[in-house]
């Protein structure tokens, strides 16, 4: 029994002599794996030295196994690189002042003196001036910003009544109100509140138009500015006209917009209705502008269902036709409002004998159109008095538009 027990524990002892061998030998094995091989003094010295400018750290060279080559990077080729021994690169010490001229520099001569890196240039973080309030032409008789935007779903247009500025009023005590019409309904309006002693008025109000989503492409948004005196009478200041275009209310979002006030024509319309647009030839182009404004005064045809009126610009050569185009109708106005651009191609040696022809035609239903005025504009073998004038202004004054209005005639009967 005795020599039984002696066997249990010599094994048992042996098992735990064992297992100290073989625990002790992966604990060595172990600390061998994760065990850095030490600095020499020179590598610790240059790695103090050219800790800064160096990418590689000497550390690492050291750790590297000798059998691995070593491969300068190409983005550190450019640098000067000297052998330091049979395996090992080291870099050659940089002046820690570099010149100028390899400091990080801007290129733009309004950004101010060049910044080291590191360091915020507040030239940068500036905020470009509003160009809308500081650019006022002369004899401006002020400038209005509003905002529209058109709901599709609920066909409504929300306009935005924003500000005034420099309003050319005819005191200092201007207390100016502003009417919304969306034309060619002349009888119905929106009135904003009227703002005492002010001619840069802050006005912030908000309209609503009910239209249909068929017709509101057809409208102009006409503000009418005006100053009221003490006898409560309204002095008309200037007005904006606005055609809604579809560029404008796509995508049912806000626009903020801004426009000079215009002059009320004083004038009475003439027999037939006047047609307003401007001229402009670029010699370097080759290109005729013709921007086709609006009308007042037109004679529409009556007894018709559905009336609309456009007006098709055509360019003449020795009376031969050559292009034409055509603005949009517009729902049935008497002072329709157009602002489209037109353009021809004409060398100069053209506008001697070149002439242009713009017709207001009155469409019912169907394709049939009918004349109501025309004007033709060019030099002096086809026009006189104040189409020549005009003619004339343009040549005059190259890639300038020049603004008119002309009284309409007819060359057929009704």
């Amino acid at each position: 029994m005795e020599e039984q027990v002696a066997l249990v524990v010599g094994g048992i002892l042996g098992g735990l002599l064992l297992l100290t061998g073989v625990s002790y030998y992966l604990w060595k094995r172990l600390c061998a794996t994760f065990t850095y091989e030490e600095l020499s003094e020179t590598t610790a010295a240059s790695s103090t030295q050219g800790d800064a400018l160096c990418p590689l750290d000497a550390r690492t060279q050291a750790s590297r196994p000798p059998g691995v080559p070593f491969v300068v990077p190409p983005s550190l080729q450019s640098q000067d690189w000297v052998p330091r021994s049979s395996r090992e690169w080291a870099q050659v010490p940089q002046d820690p002042y570099p010149a100028p001229e390899l400091l990080p520099h801007t290129t733009g001569s309004n950004l101010g003196d060049a910044c080291v890196a590191g360091t915020i240039n507040p030239e940068l973080y500036k905020i470009p001036e509003d160009q809308s309030e500081a650019d006022f032409p002369e004899g401006c008789l002020g400038r209005l910003w509003f905002s529209v935007e058109y709901q599709q779903e609920a066909e409504r247009l929300l306009v935005g009544l924003i500000k005034a500025q420099r309003l050319h009023a005819p005191s200092e005590n201007c207390s100016p109100l502003v009417k919304l019409h969306l034309l060619p309904d002349e009888r119905r309006f929106l009135q904003s509140k009227t703002k005492c002693r002010t001619t840069s008025p802050q006005f912030n109000e908000h309209f609503v138009f009910q239209v249909s989503s068929k017709s509101v492409n057809q409208r102009v948004l006409r503000f009418s500015v005006y100053h009221v005196d003490r006898q409560r009478k309204h002095q008309l200041l200037g007005q904006v006209l606005f055609p809604l275009k579809k560029e404008t209310l796509v995508g049912n979002c806000r626009r903020v917009l801004w426009r000079d006030l215009e002059a009320e024509s004083l004038e009475a319309p003439s027999e037939f209705g006047d047609l307003q647009f401007c001229l402009s030839y670029n010699d370097r182009l080759n290109r005729l502008t013709v921007v086709v404004l609006r009308a007042k005064g037109l004679r529409l045809r009556e007894n018709t269902s559905f009336v609309s009126v456009f007006v098709k610009v055509s360019l003449m050569n020795h009376n031969k036709f050559v292009k034409c185009k055509k603005t949009s109708a517009v729902l049935g106005s008497t002072n329709p409002v157009y602002s489209e651009t037109f353009s021809f191609k004409a060398v100069p040696a053209e506008l001697d004998t070149a002439s242009l022809s713009l017709t207001v035609l009155q469409s019912a239903e169907g394709d049939r159109s009918h004349e109501l005025g025309r004007v033709v504009v060019g030099p002096y073998m086809y026009t006189r008095g104040r189409e020549l004038e005009h003619w004339n202004e343009m040549l005059s004054k190259p890639k300038e538009l020049v603004k008119r209005w002309h009284a309409l005639c007819r060359t057929t009967e009704p």
